[in-house]
């Protein structure tokens, strides 16, 4: 899936027929394309409930009560953002799933960077342009359907927005950061792209596929290397050297007292220090 780069981008409406040509040559892809939602998340997890395929797509031109992870509000002006939410129904092992979030941040960066920008994944899925500043942010969520488990993949990318529309002094766009801007056209069918070649290959590819993604996942990894302080629910703190993702997605962390491992669902921030 294609779509040509403008200059200038406006802050117009997606374009549905632009859209549906371009998800018309990816069978294994479906568009539902709404004006607003409140959440992608939350329409694309009833969408698979009801039945929907792995492969549905549900794209909010304006999306008006975003979450990220732990329900933490994301929010951007109309027509300056790209968020979507991806129906998934892994065939993998359970065990596998916790890759799943840092399969989508890693893919979503690479998107980015065949855009155009030097794009990096903080563990475990924040994208970050230069700077450690935030551009993207990931919401994997798991919902139970009379077929089986499903994986809902949502994606908030902050495109067009200015320095001065950036919510927080750790955010960015795509505007902001330059060069140039792509149109959200381009973005939205990179992003969704990426993602599910990614994940298309991961599942064919079994214990060597998950090995192949961690060892491209590390290679793009900014958290590596760095000395981290890994804020814990209920008041917690671990700090140390963040020094690998091991073979089930945890941050390895070097401490004073030994080596600690935290999964993506047992964390409230990560910084580093």
């Amino acid at each position: 899936m294609t779509a040509g780069p403008t200059k200038h981008p406006a802050r117009g409406p997606l374009d549905p027929a632009r859209l549906s040509e371009a998800f018309a040559l990816a069978p294994e892809l479906s568009l539902e394309l709404l004006e607003e939602a409140p959440s992608t998340n939350q329409v694309a997890a009833e969408r698979a409930k009801a039945g929907a395929p792995e492969g549905l797509v549900v794209v909010a031109d304006h999306q008006v009560a975003g979450r990220g992870r732990l329900n933490r509000a994301w929010e951007t002006p109309t027509g300056t953002a790209v968020t979507f939410s991806l129906v998934l129904r892994p065939s993998v092992p359970a065990t596998s799933w916790p890759w799943l979030p840092l399969l989508v941040g890693h893919n979503v960066a690479k998107a980015l960077t065949a855009l155009g920008y030097g794009a990096r994944v903080k563990w475990p899925n924040d994208v970050l342009l230069e700077g450690d500043l935030k551009v993207a942010g990931i919401l994997v969520e798991r919902v139970e359907t009379p077929t089986g488990p499903a994986a809902i993949v949502g994606v908030g990318i902050n495109v067009a927005m200015t320095a001065e529309e950036l919510p927080v002094p750790t955010a960015t766009s795509l505007a902001a950061a330059g060069p140039g801007t792509p149109d959200r056209h381009t973005v939205l069918l990179a992003a969704v792209a990426a993602v599910r070649e990614g994940y298309d290959v991961w599942q064919a590819g079994g214990e060597q596929g998950t090995a192949r993604l961690a060892a491209s996942y590390r290679s793009q990894c900014a958290t590596l290397g760095r000395d981290v302080r890994v804020d814990l629910p209920g008041g917690g703190q671990l700090t140390g050297r963040a020094v690998d993702v091991d073979g089930d997605g945890r941050l390895v962390v070097e401490t004073t007292s030994g080596t600690e491992r935290v999964g993506a669902g047992d964390v409230v921030h990560v910084r580093a220090t």
